[in-house]
């Protein structure tokens, strides 16, 4: 009885996401359900990650299985706290007609769900996979506060030339050559801004399945942000580069593609900085064993 409950349970949740997100058309003048707009939004190459978050946390529930069918089933209430929670974001989407708030309610409604039908041992199995969820988010808007960013980068790239015979003046968001031979000025997307979010989704699901430590999974997270800098510092100085030495068309032409340097470089420092903390620093440390030959 309590698994026909549960079954049943689960397919009217199912049917009431599936309705609400798919076919329900509450945005855009009644033309777009949030899946619709969601994927317009996700269309945007600078937001495409968000096609691959549902599958990525897939995965990882899908890693977790022998975890999952160990776990202890006994359902509980407090799930249904998340489940209002999320049902309110969702009404107060349709009032404000922001989707938006629509897609942040979803994890809260599959986490509230898995809660209350089996309980909070598989509930903790899932939560990660449910909060990386919420990396659906498009925030191509976030652009317009970014500009403390673009000084930023604008500073270190002028730095980083000048210190390798590339004489450069910063001045607001523009590097000019003290030559005059190039001008490049540091836009809003090339400020990093995009490729901080889809660099922050990889620094999460790396922790996630790499480390073992709360506070490793904490500082590598928390430097996301470097890595998204570091790799769009090199970006950026690799159109340096090829504007000095090739010239501006050149230069254009390069800029057009030079985005598949952030990723690697933002990557490598990741593994770089987690290995860094793996390091047993003790061995080192300990004096070394003085043997006597008699």
């Amino acid at each position: 009885m309590a698994n026909t409950r549960s079954l049943a349970l689960l397919l009217l949740n199912a049917g009431v996401l599936v309705y609400f997100f798919c076919f329900a058309p509450l945005f855009h003048y009644g033309t777009e359900t949030t899946l619709r707009w969601a994927w317009n939004a996700w269309s945007d190459p600078e937001q495409a990650h968000g096609k691959l978050v549902p599958f990525i946390a897939l995965f990882l529930v899908w890693r977790e299985r022998e975890k999952l069918r160990a776990a202890r089933k006994a359902g509980s209430n407090k799930g249904l706290i998340f489940v209002a929670t999320g049902a309110l974001f969702f009404v107060l989407s349709a009032r404000c007609l922001e989707p938006r708030i629509a897609l942040a309610a979803l994890p809260l409604l599959i986490y509230g769900s898995i809660l209350f039908l089996w309980g909070k041992e598989t509930a903790r199995v899932c939560a990660f996979p449910c909060a990386l969820l919420a990396f659906m988010l498009p925030w191509a808007a976030a652009e317009q506060a970014t500009n403390r960013l673009q000084f930023l980068i604008t500073n270190v790239v002028g730095t980083l030339s000048n210190g390798c015979g590339i004489h450069t003046q910063a001045v607001g968001t523009t590097l000019t050559a003290a030559d005059g031979s190039f001008r490049l000025e540091i836009a809003d997307g090339c400020s990093g801004v995009h490729s901080l979010t889809a660099i922050t989704l990889l620094t999460a699901v790396f922790v996630h399945i790499t480390q073992n430590r709360l506070w490793k999974k904490i500082a590598i997270f928390a430097s996301s942000a470097v890595f998204a800098i570091l790799g769009n510092v090199a970006r950026i100085f690799s159109v340096i580069l090829v504007a000095k030495f090739a010239g501006e068309k050149a230069a254009a032409h390069w800029h057009e593609y030079a985005g598949f340097i952030s990723f690697p470089i933002a990557m490598a420092a990741m593994v770089g900085f987690s290995k860094l903390l793996n390091i047993d620093y003790g061995k080192y440390l300990a004096a070394p064993e003085v043997s006597y030959d008699y």
